[in-house]
C-alpha cells in the first residue's frame, strides 16, 4: 500500500492547522493541512510496518498514524495537542470524533515543559537572527508570542484554545514589524514568567491518562483487525483465511 493511501484511504480526522486556525490568516497566508490516519492493523503483520507518518497527497499536508499521534500527544506535544483543538475541522469518522473526546485525557502538567521548551528553542533562533540581521522574523516572533499565550493560558484554565481572537491585530502588527524588538522581547518576557506562575497553580493533571488512551488505540485495531486484509489473494492452494486448501 503506498503511504499517499493510507491518508486518501484510512484518515480518521483532519483539520486546517497554520494561521488560518490561529486567526491569523491573511490573503497570502496557506492553507495546512494536518491528520491522522489508521493504518490497518494487518499491515503490521509482515516485515514492512507502515509509516508512522506522511507527507502530502497535497500540498502543505502531513498526516500522522495513529499511534504514533497519540505518543506525540501523550508527551505534550504543542504542534500535535492544537492540531486536536483546531477550530476548523476538515474531517472526522466515528474514530475521529472519538479521538476528539479524549482531547482532555492528553493534557496534563507536561505541557509547561514542552510548550516552553519549544518556545525557547524558537526565542534562540530570533535572538540569533537579530545579531546576525539586526531584526528578527517578524512572523516567527508574532507566532512565538501566540505560543507563549496559548501556553499560559492553557496552564490558568486547563483549556487549550488555538484561536487568537481578539489579539489578532496586535499580533498582526508584530508580524508587519511595527513593533519594536525590545517591545516584542518585554512581552515574551513576560507571558514566559506568567506561564511560569500559572503552572504552580494549574488544574492540570500531574499525568496524562495513557490508559485511557491506550484502551481506545486497542479497541481500535482490534476492530481494524476484523477487517479484510489489504493484500489477501488465493495462493497456490491458500485460502485468504491462511487455512491450506483442500486438494
Amino acid at each position: 500500500m503506498r503511504p499517499e493511501s493510507l491518508v486518501t484511504d484510512h484518515t480518521i480526522y483532519a483539520c486546517v492547522m497554520g494561521s488560518r486556525a490561529f486567526g491569523l490568516a491573511t490573503e497570502s497566508s496557506d492553507t495546512d493541512l494536518r491528520g491522522v490516519f489508521l493504518a490497518p492493523t494487518s499491515l503490521f503483520w509482515g516485515f514492512e510496518k507502515p509509516p508512522t507518518h506522511v507527507e502530502g497527497p497535497a500540498d502543505e499536508q502531513f498526516s500522522w498514524e495513529l499511534e504514533r499521534f497519540c505518543e506525540l500527544a501523550l508527551r505534550g506535544n504543542p504542534n500535535v495537542l492544537e492540531c486536536l483543538h483546531s477550530p476548523l475541522v476538515e474531517h472526522a469518522d466515528a474514530t475521529g470524533r472519538e479521538l476528539l473526546s479524549l482531547r482532555g485525557a492528553f493534557l496534563s502538567r507536561r505541557v509547561h515543559e514542552t510548550f516552553v521548551r519549544y518556545a525557547h528553542g524558537q526565542r534562540r533562533k530570533l535572538d540569533a537572527d537579530v545579531r546576525t540581521h539586526g531584526a528578527p522574523r517578524w512572523k516567527h516572533a508574532m507566532h512565538l508570542l501566540r505560543l507563549l499565550t496559548s501556553a499560559r493560558d492553557l496552564l490558568r484554565t486547563g483549556v487549550l484554545t488555538v484561536d487568537v481572537g481578539g489579539r489578532r491585530e496586535e499580533l498582526l502588527a508584530v508580524k508587519r514589524g511595527e513593533v519594536p524588538w525590545a517591545e516584542v522581547e518585554a512581552r515574551m518576557n513576560r507571558l514566559a514568567a506568567e506561564a511560569e506562575e500559572a503552572a504552580a497553580h494549574t488544574p492540570l493533571p500531574e499525568e496524562p491518562d495513557r490508559r485511557r488512551v491506550e484502551d481506545f488505540l486497542i479497541r481500535t485495531r482490534r476492530a481494524s483487525a476484523l477487517q479484510p486484509y489489504p493484500h489477501e489473494e488465493v495462493v497456490q492452494g491458500v485460502e485468504p483465511t491462511g487455512r491450506v486448501g483442500q486438494p
